[in-house]
């Protein structure tokens, strides 16, 4: 790759080669990431019907089960790690500032299609969500249910995960241009200030005590309040980054020698997830935390994500070789890669589908059945998700494709071409950023 990249533009779908000469070397793809999301995917399918079939209750397991709502601090910390890489290259030089408006676009051609889908479907069909008001739809449509008074509705209770993931969409351009000043030799200021963000955000459940908001908002389920958990993609970037582009520092490199530890990062999940299953993290389902508690599993969450992550890519090989096939067989074994893409369509749809499950096949909600219930819901979700892929995903991101494509086939490609590498490199890795990070 040190004369081109292969660029992974959708989650399976064709990719284009881009020449980037000169350019320095920096991965692009990372298909274990795939198959992480369709696990991150499963687990918060697997935490939503424990809950609902009572298994929750049960001694040990039913903690364990219960805390898999984790998953979606892995999810989140997904969404950091790949979409902050783009600023990551341009700090370093090796790519001008992203675009805003063409990262807006794929942000919204990656989500709210099949998005829209899932909230007509299920406020028109699904018995426990009809009849729900102007309020409850506009609320749902737009993502702002977290905002909103009491506009979580049945069989989309999960969605407040996705308007929070929205919320950090908006805000994530932000802190990048500010961030931008902390670039050349002043990008390794960048992981300190990054590393002080989240941690200064472990105040929000204080702070919004002196909210005066109405009943039915819950500001902790705010963007500010889960920052810790996107933070620890955010400080992967910037970490392999530094070492892809040649920017370490003396903070980087240690991050990424102890990421890279599977032992290490195996025991920190492990000790991580105990605590999150012990009361200092709150109660596992429904149940309000004391300020301290939900600090303290923002940190526990984070420190899962980032135990997760970390040796996936501090060091690993780069892109599609056969070296990281070997050292990731697991996620990227064919099935784990079509999960992967179908992990947006099973987050989106399987609340939904587990409420069809208790009534279709006439089982008693908190009641048992846990392992029916789950093979049920997890069949069903990946059948509806794989349509929903084919049929409502993959065309959209086909469409804009096609649009971005025509763009550079105009005049005014011979231009741009003569601004040279970082351009070419800044377009490459939005391609794989911008229609592959998971939510």
């Amino acid at each position: 790759m040190s004369d081109g990249a292969r660029v992974h533009d959708g989650a399976g779908a064709g990719a284009e080669t881009v020449t980037a000469v000169a350019a320095p070397e920096y991965r692009r793809f990372f298909p274990q990431l795939e198959g992480m999301r369709a696990v991150a995917a499963l687990g918060v399918l697997t935490t939503h019907v424990a809950f609902q079939t009572g298994a929750v209750r049960l001694p040990v397991i039913g903690p364990i089960l219960g805390r898999l709502d984790l998953a979606v601090a892995l999810f989140f910390a997904l969404s950091g790690f790949l979409l902050w890489r783009n600023w990551v290259a341009a700090a370093h030089g090796a790519a001008l500032t992203p675009s805003v408006r063409r990262y807006l676009r794929h942000r919204v051609v990656r989500i709210w299609p099949a998005y829209v889908v899932v909230v007509i479907v299920v406020l028109t069909l699904l018995p426990e969500a009809r009849g729900a008001d102007l309020t409850v739809w506009l609320a749902n449509l737009t993502l702002t249910q977290v905002y909103v008074p009491l506009s979580l509705t049945a069989g989309m209770t999960q969605m407040w995960s996705l308007s929070v993931e929205v919320s950090f969409y908006l805000l994530l351009p932000i802190l990048g241009l500010a961030l931008m000043r902390l670039r050349g030799r002043r990008s390794g200021a960048r992981l300190p200030v990054l590393c002080a963000l989240g941690l200064l955000s472990l105040g929000w459940a204080w702070a919004v005590e002196a909210l005066a908001l109405p009943d039915g908002v819950e500001p902790t389920n705010w963007v500010i309040g889960h920052l810790p958990w996107f933070a620890a993609g955010l400080i992967l970037a910037e970490v392999t980054g530094a070492d892809d582009l040649g920017g370490t520092t003396g903070l980087s490199r240690r991050i990424s020698a102890l990421g890279s530890r599977r032992i290490l990062m195996l025991a920190l999940l492990v000790v991580a997830y105990g605590l999150a299953c012990t009361p200092l993290a709150g109660p596992t389902g429904l149940g309000d935390l004391a300020p301290w508690q939900f600090a303290v599993k923002m940190v526990l969450g984070a420190a899962c994500g980032f135990a997760i992550l970390a040796p996936l890519v501090c060091e690993a090989p780069s892109g599609r070789t056969p070296a990281v096939r070997r050292r990731f067989r697991f996620l990227t074994a064919p099935m784990m890669l079509a999960l992967g893409r179908w992990s947006y369509g099973i987050f989106i749809w399987h609340v939904a589908v587990l409420a069809v499950v208790f009534g279709l096949f006439g089982i008693v909600p908190f009641s048992g059945d846990t392992l029916l219930v789950w093979c049920l819901t997890v069949v069903l979700s990946v059948g509806i998700s794989a349509v929903s892929y084919a049929f409502v995903e993959e065309p959209a991101r086909d469409w804009l494709r096609r649009r971005e494509s025509a763009r550079r086939r105009a005049p005014i490609e011979s231009t741009r071409a003569s601004a040279g590498t970082a351009e070419t490199t800044a377009e490459a890795i939005t391609n794989d950023t911008a229609t592959n990070a998971g939510s």
